[in-house]
């Protein structure tokens, strides 16, 4: 699993006029899941399932 700014460094990330992450692959916003006890953020794509990590 990636970090989310490696993500952006690739290309497999975007950021929209908003600043919210978006996919590469799919242009869809990513959803956020914080584990408990955890010090990041999962960041998912909803549509094809990649995942990245976001540190808090």
């Amino acid at each position: 699993m990636k970090s989310t700014r490696k993500g952006l460094r690739e290309g497999d990330l975007e950021k929209d006029n908003y600043e919210r992450l978006l996919c590469g692959n799919c242009e869809k916003t990513l959803k956020t899941e914080n584990p408990p006890e955890e010090v990041y953020t999962i960041r998912t794509c909803p549509e094809c399932g990649l995942e990245w990590k976001e540190l808090r």
